[in-house]
């Protein structure tokens, strides 16, 4: 039977931010005890730390060089196979919620947010503008709404107080920054992409398996939250970021209380969607996966948001609970983010399309023994990044590099390149580099 699969994918959740994770202030019962009920990894990494590639990779089960996409500024090819069209071929309900990114320059979602569904595989959903693309769609359009969020914040007379947190004396400023957000609880944007899921949900025909892909907005930045969220988190203290010496610690603080709220409010959201599942009966036969397309530095080495080689930038979490998945496993098996696809379509029964370089983590997922992956590759713009084992390897395309090893220096402070000892190491892990990730682009015409 093939199982419906809920899939939570909030943007730029770094993967030590859970509850279930360490020792960090946060409540999360919601996504603790999905933990505890299914398998947690503790070494996923995105194929590349920044939305647009990430979710390129997600969606077409392949790696960093051969989705066409290599920023922010590239959609993904419609001609690619990709899993959601998969799956929609195999008879299942496909719909998603939230901000895709799958054709993100466009800055065109349509007023309902039903542009390029069809075209992507989906049979249903919402796609809806990110923080930054709302502002930047909606001044563009002669500050006229352009996505289905900020038509809806128009319609409830709200629009105005939501923009006016992105200006300062009339200047547009960044989004790293903290605010407190005016919106009433129902449309702040996190909320009312929960509730879109909620239909979706009750909406699925019960003869047909389904598939629903939640992509939340938070908890990226900027790190604006409503009033009972900054009362939520308002006395929790985190630890100090690593290697700061630009911020000032009472605002890196804030950041971190509002970054914690927003993965809060997450998690309520969550809890809620599992409740309808659960209401329609179909709990037992739901695959539940929940994962990000990437980190967030939160000001550790001087940075924040993602982009970089950095653990908190490349590190997200993935849990995962459903038919066949092993209760209460920790593992430290190493999973691409992008090996999701694979797991998906193994778990419909649905075979992987032969350009795919995805791999399964099914094996791990049962419980056995014996990890999918010996090593991954990660790439974004003119850096690359191979982990094994205990070791990171970071090499630019200008020729510099960097060996870490990771058990002996978690915080990634020194180096190791320049080791006479771990020159055979790096001779291997360059080689690798440059088959799976190489710097020039691989044209994937002939994948295809």
């Amino acid at each position: 039977m093939q199982p419906n699969i809920l899939f939570l994918f909030p943007d730029q959740h770094r993967h030590d931010w859970l509850g279930c994770a360490g020792n960090l202030p946060l409540n999360t019962p919601n996504l603790d005890n999905l933990a505890q009920e299914g398998t947690r990894f503790t070494r996923c990494y995105t194929p590349s730390p920044i939305c647009s590639p990430a979710r390129a990779c997600l969606a077409t089960g392949r790696r960093y060089t051969r989705t066409e996409v290599s920023s922010n500024g590239q959609n993904t090819p419609v001609d690619l196979p990709n899993y959601y069209r998969m799956l929609r071929d195999g008879g299942y309900q496909v719909s998603g919620v939230g901000k895709f990114d799958l054709h993100k320059p466009d800055l065109n979602w349509g007023p309902e947010g039903k542009a390029m569904l069809d075209e992507y595989g989906f049979t249903s959903g919402c796609d809806n503008e990110g923080k930054g693309d709302a502002i930047t769609a909606y001044n563009k359009n002669g500050d006229k709404p352009v996505g289905p969020y900020m038509h809806h914040l128009q319609k409830q007379g709200v629009l105005e107080s939501y923009r006016d947190i992105y200006f300062t004396n009339g200047k547009r400023h960044g989004l790293c920054f903290s605010a407190i957000n005016p919106l009433p609880s129902d449309d702040y944007c996190d909320n009312w992409v929960g509730k879109n899921a909620l239909k979706e949900i009750q909406n699925f025909k019960k003869e047909k398996p389904w598939h629903l892909v939640v992509n939340f907005v938070g908890p990226h930045d900027p790190y604006d939250v409503l009033p009972e969220m900054e009362e939520s988190t308002k006395y929790h203290d985190f630890p100090k970021a690593h290697a700061n010496d630009k911020n000032d610690p009472d605002e890196i603080l804030l950041r971190q209380r509002y970054y914690a709220a927003m993965i809060e409010n997450i998690d309520k959201r969550v809890g809620e969607l599992i409740a309808a599942v659960e209401k329609r009966g179909e709990l037992n036969n739901t695959l539940i996966i929940y994962c990000s397309d990437h980190g967030e530095m939160l000001g550790d080495h001087n940075r924040w948001a993602k982009g970089v080689m950095h653990e908190a930038s490349s590190h997200v979490p993935l849990i995962v609970k459903g038919p066949n998945v092993r209760s209460g496993q920790i593992k430290d098996d190493l999973i691409s983010m992008h090996d999701i696809s694979a797991m998906i379509l193994e778990a419909a029964n649905i075979p992987l399309d032969e350009g795919m370089d995805a791999v399964s983590p099914w094996p791990a997922l049962k419980g056995e023994d014996k990890p999918s992956r010996s090593h991954l590759s990660i790439g974004l713009g003119n850096w690359r990044l191979l982990v094994e084992g205990d070791y990171k390897y970071v090499l630019t395309k200008d020729g510099e590099q960097r060996l870490i090893n990771l058990k002996n220096d978690p915080l990634e402070d020194g180096d190791l390149s320049l080791d006479p000892n771990q020159q055979d190491k790096i001779k291997k892990y360059r080689g690798i580099l440059e088959k799976e990730v190489p710097f020039t682009l691989i044209n994937t015409q002939k994948d295809r």
